[in-house]
């Protein structure tokens, strides 16, 4: 049986720090893994994720992961498992200090009935995705390419502190070899050197992308495809936690858009699916699709 979505990408295990208080020791995160449990909890079928964590939590990983119902293909042991302790002021920003890094991911490491999933979600956490291993999946896979850049724009400074950067080369060469991009406002700027959410849109388009969106936070998102904006609104609420917003925005955004319909109402689901998120720390929140189209329907 085909998967209908492969993620690949380290999982991570955070500190969060919000003015509402701090998780109790470290808890499951990442962009893989946030978007997996998304997509199941929404209804998507068969779902595996790839990646690499250390021994330390191989054990608790698979644990959470075989209670999500989420296939574990390949998961390779790395020196120490990834993860960042994340600090939000009162504005919703954030700093990232490093806790731990995980290896990366090889072409070698993709088991081939993994190319075959409909969509392949390219979510690294901290460059351990590169340009040779999506080259080898636009030539070896039909799936369409999904890509959320966070970890591609992330470097570690002097300070241990995340920092964001990346040359526009890079940028529009990955943007090239994808189907669907999804950075938030700060990474389109970093990816573009463009400050215009719109623009960099536009400009992720140009480069390759066929679909390109922006998320604005409780601002919402934009969604570009060629011709038209798309702006989506935010379901207004208070987020406790925004951890993971993004993430749980593209497995929405996949779930529905694997299930067919036009652009507009992908992005709305997608865009309610991440306010529940946002209310909730973890990844233990209550996530169901008939609470996603209520809130559709006060969005629109």
């Amino acid at each position: 049986m085909t998967y209908d979505l492969v993620a690949i990408g380290n999982p991570v295990y955070d500190e969060i720090v919000t003015p509402y208080g701090r998780t109790n020791g470290r808890v499951l995160s990442g962009c893989s893994t946030n978007a997996c449990l998304a997509a199941k909890r929404l209804g998507l079928g068969k779902v595996a994720m790839i990646g690499c964590l250390g021994q330390d939590y191989e054990g608790r990983f698979r644990e959470d992961m075989t209670k999500y119902d989420v296939e574990l293909p390949r998961i390779k042991i790395s020196e120490e498992t990834g993860g960042f302790k994340l600090i939000y002021d009162d504005s919703g920003n954030r700093t990232l200090d490093v806790l731990g890094v995980s290896g990366k991911i090889f072409p070698e490491d993709i088991p081939e009935e993994c190319l075959d999933a409909k969509i392949i979600l390219l979510g690294p956490i901290l460059q351990e995705i590169d340009l040779r291993l999506t080259e080898f999946l636009r030539r070896k896979s039909k799936a369409e390419l999904f890509l959320d850049p966070q970890g591609i724009v992330r470097e570690i400074g002097d300070d241990k502190r995340i920092r964001e950067i990346c040359e526009r080369q890079k940028a529009e060469a990955f943007s090239k070899l994808v189907d669907i991009i999804k950075p938030n406002e700060h990474e389109a700027e970093t990816l573009t050197g463009v400050e215009a959410p719109f623009v960099s849109a536009r400009l992720l388009t140009e480069w390759g992308a066929k679909i390109s969106i922006v998320t604005l936070a409780e601002r919402g998102s934009i969604v570009y495809k060629g011709r038209n904006f798309l702006k989506i609104p935010a379901y207004k609420t208070t987020a406790k936690d925004p951890t993971g917003a993004g993430d749980t925005y593209a497995g929405a955004f996949i779930k529905r858009y694997l299930d067919g319909g036009n652009l507009l109402q992908i992005a709305l689901f997608a865009s309610a699916a991440a306010s529940i998120k946002v209310e909730h720390t973890g990844p233990d929140f209550p996530l169901d699709i008939d609470e996603v189209n209520q809130r559709i329907q006060k969005i629109w």
